[in-house]
């Protein structure tokens, strides 16, 4: 658990783990290692789909009291990461927000917001300004 930082996570989860990681690279090359952030991508075999293991891992990576802000790529990204902020618990789950956002326009962003200490319902507020 990060507990360096009291800026909200940033959670990436993409069917691709190519994906997943280069998004998470493009964060930290824009805010450094400002913002807690993890990625999950792919199954448990490395092909194409989500884990909600995985991604409950990557949110315990990217923890911080003040939240944790997902991004997901399609459907079943949705889904399993609203089964591994389940499986997180309470009261922790209540911190993780899923965000209805463009993958990397929407992680991006939410970086830069989070890096200013700004808190979850900010962060994912202003990344949700890209949906269409």
């Amino acid at each position: 658990m990060n507990e360096k930082t009291p800026n909200v996570g940033i959670v990436i989860v993409s069917h691709s783990p190519l994906i997943a990681r280069g998004t998470a690279d493009m964060v930290r090359q824009m805010v450094g290692d400002s913002v807690p952030l993890a990625w999950s991508g792919g199954n448990r075999q490395g092909d194409l789909g989500t884990d909600a293991g995985g991604i409950l891992e990557a949110i315990e990576a990217a923890w911080s009291e003040a939240g944790v802000a997902v991004f997901v790529d399609l459907g079943g990204a949705e889904t399993n990461s609203e089964m591994a902020i389940e499986m997180l618990g309470l009261p922790r789950s209540k911190k993780v927000s899923i965000c209805n956002a463009p993958v990397v326009e929407g992680a991006v962003v939410a970086a830069a917001e989070a890096s200013g200490g700004a808190p979850l319902s900010r962060v994912v507020a202003t990344a949700e300004e890209l949906s269409p």
